[in-house]
């Protein structure tokens, strides 16, 4: 984008095997509500040789990232020691892109993009993140964050926040990075550096946690709280699904 920013995903082959998540987060792109135009900034961070081979045949930016001595190939399960070696992997690569001076949308492969979600985002905002709970105040930190959906601005103070959130995972070790964020999102060292943070509503960007699915206004949805890949394909499937059909219906 003409501002230096991207949108990220991360992807293993367990995901981009045919008919997996891979090709249902892509066709959310292709019918949602002014998303297809996104495509061309999308960036897919390929965590193993076939899930980079699959997005190259799928997709335009992919990106091979080598990890030595890690293998990613298969599903993750949640809370896996893999699992939380892939996800603190991924901070330290988006601390990378901060000090590149790209701007970033990162998100998990399993929400779906119904609607271009860039008006719904805080102008004056360093730092956003989506929820599983939302309780109605973008600035409070008792929301509780999700941090499979952010866009995050590249500025001092964002690069000094993802470093230092990189660095908590010693200070709390067997946790992933979304519960290390909870945390810290009170830490006097947010405040020193100036970060401005806010939390984005559920009903813009869902998720199966806290179900507000009003297809009038949801941008993302997130299979959060759905465990196993067959599981949340099932789920995603039927949103899809449900999508066309709000999709076609006569204009008013």
């Amino acid at each position: 984008m003409e501002d230096r920013t991207v949108i990220l995903t991360t992807l293993n082959r367990a995901w981009a095997e045919p008919n997996s998540m891979f090709d249902i987060f892509l066709e959310s792109f292709r019918i949602g509500n002014g998303t297809q135009k996104l495509l061309n900034h999308l960036v897919i961070i390929c965590l193993d040789q076939r899930a980079y081979a699959r997005c190259l045949s799928l997709h335009s930016h992919c990106h091979n990232l080598h990890s030595e001595g890690a293998n990613f190939s298969s599903e993750a399960l949640f809370m896996s020691d893999k699992y939380l070696d892939m996800m603190w992997r991924r901070i330290n690569l988006f601390a990378s892109i901060l000090e590149m001076g790209y701007n970033f949308v990162s998100t998990d492969t399993d929400i779906m993009w119904l609607r271009d979600p860039f008006p719904r985002f805080y102008s004056d905002a360093d730092f956003q993140i989506a929820c599983d709970q939302y309780y109605g105040n973008s600035h409070a930190i008792k929301n509780n964050a999700n941090g499979g959906f952010n866009y995050v601005r590249s500025n001092n103070r964002t690069i000094q926040f993802y470093e230092f959130w990189y660095r908590a995972r010693l200070i709390y070790p067997g946790k992933h990075d979304q519960d290390v964020f909870n945390k810290i999102k009170g830490h006097r060292f947010i405040s020193r550096i100036g970060l401005k943070m806010r939390y984005l509503d559920t009903a813009y960007f869902g998720g199966f946690c806290q179900p507000r699915k009003n297809l009038n206004l949801v941008c993302t949805m997130h299979a959060n709280c759905c465990i196993g890949l067959e599981n949340k394909l099932h789920d995603l499937r039927i949103l899809l699904e449900d999508w066309r059909r709000f999709m076609s219906r006569p204009q008013v």
